[in-house]
């Protein structure tokens, strides 16, 4: 169970009793409801004291007044109010869940300058974000964590602000979505021996409670249908694949869906390119991708997203059986195509190369994104920072900028052409799986590219970003969630009608 917040809404009047949290604007200005929860002399003395002029996301805690029934005030700083975004009201919600405490506060979102139902819904956002543990399998708890939070317990919040039913609708839709960043978070932190293929393509059919429908192909579907680039990474596990189709028809009948494709690792040994053993225990969360995706379709259904939508996930486990397949091996793929396997640790392009085939070839979408933890190479050009970013199609490449600059999660576009093209020819097959040390990412994505034929399309590498990335206001999990908010916020912009 990972430690979640508890979040209600209530009319804007002061708390009586313990812990409060209340904002102050740049140059210390409080609103009117702070001062009816303490005198201003005592958070001058504070300000003072504490070198707290209000500078956004800076806080100071003050020892609530001798008459008082609360237990402590925390005020956080909230910056020029003109230069807040929708993100920067998130990172306030985070900023301020760190000093709520075990247990729980009432916050009062009280500026001179006022405090719109909007912010408000961003701000209660960025609280459940952060709130966020994943500690299902500490039998033994700490008393508290490192940031003063009690593990293994959800947290009860109440938001006071000025239009509580107004914040509470906007919510809604922003709820929704922040429970598909933390089910994405879950599916990549959950250890590999428990979340294999079929027990991930399990967790995903659980949105048919939402509405989206479910279908699910295993390996005799798969041969059926010639995905031998997909089978071949299969066969050395004892562990059966699974692909996860989910639809969400929130759009007009007819209308040519969205997908969204995603890479489902569930462990990575490299195969019989087996990779070195320093840093493996990370290779549980190789299938970022398809947690991203799943995440993605449980904000879409749950908030009612106006839109069709195909969210598909490939589940494998590559493992160096005895049975696995060898670095000289030909796989032909579903599109006819044959592919020869130089490096068996390449083997995320070898699914997503069969799903994407697969999906354009039955659902003729007007766009397919999929997102994976394709290399290691990326991080070595973007670090942790951005996604990589790979498109044949400038429109839905700036759409997914502009959709990273507004949510924070930002992506990179790296180039495509084909020069690159020859560096995976191959002598005996069609291709190989691998263009060699150099430009990885970027030979990794023209690999891809053969499968997708004319349909707008976008490679996301999202290998430094889905797993062990930066430590955020909103998020202090190993797995980010990245990916949720980015594509939804592309889906709401540009295609719900």
């Amino acid at each position: 169970m990972s430690r979640k917040a508890n979040i209600a809404f209530s009319k804007l009047a002061a708390p009586t009793k313990g812990t409060v949290v209340i904002l102050a604007g740049e140059d210390r200005q409080l609103g009117e409801l702070a001062l009816q929860i303490a005198p201003q002399a005592l958070y001058d003395r504070a300000f003072k004291a504490a070198d707290f002029s209000g500078k956004a996301m800076k806080t100071v805690e003050i020892l609530a007044p001798h008459d008082s029934d609360l237990d402590r005030i925390v005020v956080v700083g909230a910056g020029k109010r003109e230069a807040m975004k929708a993100h920067d009201w998130l990172r306030l919600g985070g900023t301020a869940m760190a000093k709520t405490g075990k247990g729980g506060a009432t916050v009062a979102l009280d500026l001179p300058s006022g405090v719109s139902a909007e912010d408000a819904a961003a701000f209660a956002q960025g609280m459940m974000l952060r709130a966020y543990e994943f500690d299902a399998y500490k039998t033994r708890k700490k008393d508290d964590d490192d940031n003063g939070e009690e593990t293994g317990k959800s947290v009860d919040v109440k938001i006071a602000v000025a239009d509580a039913s107004a914040a509470k609708k906007a919510f809604a839709a922003l709820e929704a979505v922040g429970e598909g960043v933390l089910l994405a978070r879950d599916l990549v932190n959950e250890p590999a021996n428990i979340l294999g293929p079929v027990e991930f393509a399990e967790r995903a059919s659980q949105m048919k409670s939402l509405g989206v429908e479910i279908e699910v192909l295993d390996a005799k579907d798969m041969k059926k249908l010639g995905m031998g680039a997909f089978l071949g990474v299969a066969q050395g596990s004892t562990r059966p694949p699974r692909i996860v189709v989910m639809k969400w028809n929130g759009g007009k009948k007819g209308e040519k869906p969205v997908a969204f494709i995603g890479k489902g690792v569930v462990f990575d040994t490299g195969g019989i390119s087996i990779k070195p053993s320093a840093g493996m225990e990370d290779m549980k969360g190789d299938m970022g991708g398809a947690a991203a995706v799943t995440g993605l379709m449980h904000a879409l259904a749950a908030r009612k997203a106006k839109a069709n939508v195909i969210g598909i996930i490939g589940l494998v486990e590559n493992m160096p059986d005895a049975d696995a397949q060898r670095p000289g091996d030909i796989v032909t793929s579903m599109s006819g195509q044959t592919i020869e396997v130089i490096n068996t640790d390449a083997e995320g392009r070898l699914i997503l190369c069969d799903m994407l085939w697969y999906c354009n070839d039955r659902f003729k979408p007007a766009f397919m994104v999929n997102l994976a933890t394709l290399t290691g190479a990326i991080l070595v050009a973007l670090g942790h920072h951005h996604a990589g970013l790979f498109s044949n199609d400038d429109t839905l490449a700036g759409r997914l900028s502009a959709a990273g600059d507004v949510t924070e999660e930002k992506v990179w576009r790296m180039p495509l052409g084909k020069e690159y093209d020859k560096m995976i020819d191959s002598k005996f097959a069609d291709m190989k799986n691998t263009g060699g040390r150099f430009a990885g990412s970027i030979t990794a994505a023209q690999f891809l590219k053969r499968f997708v034929g004319e349909t707008p399309w976008a490679h996301l590498d999202v290998a430094g970003t889905a797993m062990s990335s930066p430590q955020t206001e909103i998020n202090r999990s190993w797995g980010s969630g990245f990916g949720v908010r980015l594509l939804d916020e592309l889906v709401r912009g540009h295609y719900e009608k």
